[in-house]
């Protein structure tokens, strides 16, 4: 078989989302040289070696969270995440060993200690969308919450799993999650909370009360401007609903600050941006890869997958690593 042709697929990395996937799901088999616990990086890249060999995108980036406890909306909300623990030194050994790894394959990786991987990716797809790249964005991730970001029918979030194992969410699929239109998904957000972020909603304000409301009026603002009529909506306790977004107007701005994803994080663009994100293939350091995975204490597996990707003469097949 020739070697595999690249796709002109774009594609950018939620990867913390899948490093905590596999930190929770693997067994410790796998240990580093300080013995350190090596299991999420090995699922992590056994995930991006399939993923690249599978679909071999002209452009990547990965965006990784390190600002727990420092992000800008900690400032603004001190409870922000509070319900999420800081990583002790072995899961942040894993941590900085997935972000080596990512480089080391060739793809551009960003994190800050003042915005979240969420921002980053933001600011990334931005950029290309500035540039006039026409061609649709892929968003890897399982964080629905990331659906705000498609403003084009051609991006999507790309739950990806492996090759058998797979969902593309586009515009219409996030209307159909949430009742709401992904530039409406922060005004959402603000009314109902989301309680895996610790963003507080306004009490006695549901989904269903929220997607009516968004489905009424476009955003929060216009809400407010037509409040005097919210008492003749169709909607269950209709009449209390001035008087409850009166009361929390400011909690609304707060949670929708906390909610927003930030699109214009200038030192992204001014160490690259989308220009950085070009794949090669054919240049990556084997050498590299090979003390890599002896350090963290990896069997023969990877490297077999590692070759497949740079050079790629024979079928491949779907294999343990590929199914993880």
């Amino acid at each position: 078989m020739d070697r595999l042709p690249q796709t002109s697929e774009i594609c950018l990395l939620d990867a913390s989302i899948y490093i905590f996937r596999y930190y929770f799901s693997l067994p410790d088999n796998w240990f580093s040289e300080e013995d350190y616990p090596t299991a999420a990086v090995y699922g992590y890249t056994a995930f991006l070696l399939n993923f690249l060999t599978r679909q071999r995108p002209s452009q990547m980036a990965a965006c990784f969270d390190e600002s727990l406890g420092s992000c800008f909306r900690n400032e603004l909300y001190p409870d922000y995440k509070c319900s999420r623990a800081l990583p002790d030194d072995a899961l942040a050994f894993q941590l900085y060993a997935c972000r080596e790894v990512t480089e080391l394959l060739g793809i551009a990786s960003f994190a800050s200690d003042t915005y979240e991987a969420d921002d980053l990716l933001g600011t990334l797809l931005e950029d290309i969308k500035r540039s006039g790249e026409q061609r649709g964005v892929g968003i890897l991730t399982r964080d629905k919450d990331l659906g705000q970001l498609l403003l084009r029918p051609q991006d999507y979030l790309w739950d990806y799993v492996n090759e058998r194992q797979h969902q593309k969410l586009y515009r219409d699929d996030i209307f159909q999650k949430f009742g709401v239109w992904p530039e409406q998904l922060s005004d959402y957000l603000a009314l109902v909370g989301d309680t895996s972020d610790d963003i507080p909603g306004v009490p006695g304000i549901g989904q269903k009360t929220a997607q009516t409301l968004l489905q009424w009026q476009p955003s929060i603002e216009a809400l407010f401007e037509h409040i005097e009529l919210l008492p003749q909506l169709p909607i269950r306790g209709a009449k209390g609903l001035p008087e409850k977004l009166v009361n929390h107007s400011e909690q609304i701005v707060l949670s929708r600050c906390l909610a927003d994803i930030v699109t214009d994080v200038d030192w992204v663009t001014e160490g690259g941006g989308y220009s950085s994100l070009a794949m090669n293939f054919g240049k990556l350091d084997v050498a590299a890869f090979e003390d890599f995975c002896l350090r963290m204490g990896f069997g023969a597996g990877l490297m077999k997958k590692f070759n497949q990707l740079t050079a790629v003469d024979e079928p491949v097949e779907l294999n343990a690593v590929d199914i993880l």
